[in-house]
């Protein structure tokens, strides 16, 4: 990764995707090294204003070294007495240069972070000396005069390189990841925490509170209980549960680039969620005991071998009709949160496609289709299926990414209590 901070200039300032006159580095990568300088030099710096931060840079590249300087400023700094630090370090990391604290008013030196053209006087609260910018910490980030260059190259070579790979790996379409970070974002998607919203159950529990419903039976049974004609109210309320999560995935052979990572998001629901999963391609197979050991490789292993038709043609329509005959109407459906992962190609008719989802609609509370080929800047939903399927769809994300993936974990979540 390379160094900040060699030179006088902003020359190699990471900036999300656009660089001042330097190379390209990720915006996560510089806030994890900024906001870890920053700490090491006592200013506290929290994950939000870290990824307050990070988002900013992400959205508005800054194009200046003065703009990058108080989009750190505004987001990193929450008093006065935090800014000699800050000031300290942001000139260490990204000028290279002594704490400005030690040059401030002096007309034949550069300008300080945050200012443009010559040198001008700072305010009053910031000539001041004050304990944070003359403790020690504050001293080991700005780089004292005469110090070792080189060192503190390697210094800022080694806060940039905490910047974590994982993160630089989110927003990556699964299509065009290398083996080894399929591992890695593979081992991210199985920690992804799904959880429906709630449901009133018919069956109620006993209330302390009023406010609730008067439960006639066991009111009555009190008062038998106590030999009194009218006894204390007893008060219930409906019992509440989480909705089934129900998923259908398509392993079709259209579908084999993002196929293993959607295989760890539904072993990560079947573990953590109690979900059902099913995938289809030119028939349905249900696969939760298989995904639900704790061994991913395995439970790839064993779903590949339990859906024999894995990368083959894809019957939409007659794999919905399957699981609705065979599943859905027996109970896995009604009420249920279905998440549809497929690109909706399919041998099947659009009218066949169209009748299978009204089916489906009925019974579900929710339906939600991943389609990863919905990434593209020129998608439209004109497929046949696809475009049969979607009046039926709550929501319709692309799920090409893990970023997107969240996305889609945040639809499951949403709904309301009823």
């Amino acid at each position: 990764m390379p160094s900040v901070g060699s030179g006088p200039s902003v020359g190699a300032v990471p900036l999300g995707g656009a660089t001042v006159g330097g190379p390209v580095v990720e915006a996560a990568a510089l806030v994890v090294g900024f906001s870890t300088a920053l700490r090491r030099a006592g200013l506290p710096t929290s994950p939000d204003r870290a990824a307050w931060l990070a988002q900013a840079l992400r959205l508005i590249p800054p194009s200046t070294r003065d703009r990058l300087y108080w989009a750190c400023r505004i987001t990193l700094v929450s008093t006065r007495e935090q800014l000699p630090v800050f000031d300290a370090v942001f000139s260490t990391v990204f000028d290279g240069r002594p704490d400005p604290a030690d040059i401030r008013g002096d007309p034949n030196n550069l300008p300080a972070a945050g200012s443009e053209g010559p040198a001008r006087a700072a305010p009053a609260e910031q000539r001041r000396d004050t304990p944070a910018a003359s403790s020690p910490r504050a001293r080991t980030a700005a780089a004292a005069p005469g110090s070792d260059g080189h060192a503190e190259g390697q210094e800022r070579d080694a806060v940039l390189a905490m910047a974590s790979v994982d993160e630089q790996l989110h927003g990556m379409s699964f299509a065009e990841l290398t083996p080894e970070e399929v591992l890695r974002v593979r081992a991210l998607v199985r920690r992804i925490v799904l959880a429906t919203p709630v449901r009133r159950s018919r069956r109620t529990r006993k209330s302390r509170h009023g406010g609730a419903t008067v439960d006639m039976r066991r009111t009555l049974r009190a008062a038998r209980r106590v030999g009194a004609a009218a006894g204390l109210l007893v008060y219930a309320r409906r019992r509440t549960r989480p909705r089934r999560l129900v998923f259908l995935c398509d392993v079709s052979a259209s579908m084999e680039p993002y196929t293993h990572m959607f295989i760890s998001l539904l072993q990560g629901a079947v573990a953590g969620a109690g979900a059902e999963a099913f995938v289809f391609s030119t028939r349905l197979t249900r696969l939760t005991r298989q995904l639900s050991g704790g061994n991913p490789d395995r439970a790839l292993i064993l779903a590949a071998a339990a859906a024999p038709d894995w990368a083959g043609g894809t019957r939409l329509a007659e794999s919905l009709r399957r699981f609705i005959d065979g599943h859905g109407r027996r109970g896995l459906a009604r009420g249920a949160v279905i998440v549809v992962l497929s690109d909706g190609w399919a041998q099947d008719t659009p009218e066949d496609v169209a009748a299978q989802m009204a089916r489906l609609r009925r019974l579900a509370h929710r339906i939600i289709w991943v389609n990863p080929r919905k990434a593209g800047l020129d998608y439209q939903p004109l497929v046949g299926g696809m475009a049969a399927a979607l009046p039926y769809c709550d929501v319709f994300v692309s799920g090409h990414s893990y970023e997107s993936l969240q996305e889609v974990a945040a639809a499951i979540r949403a709904g309301t209590t009823n």
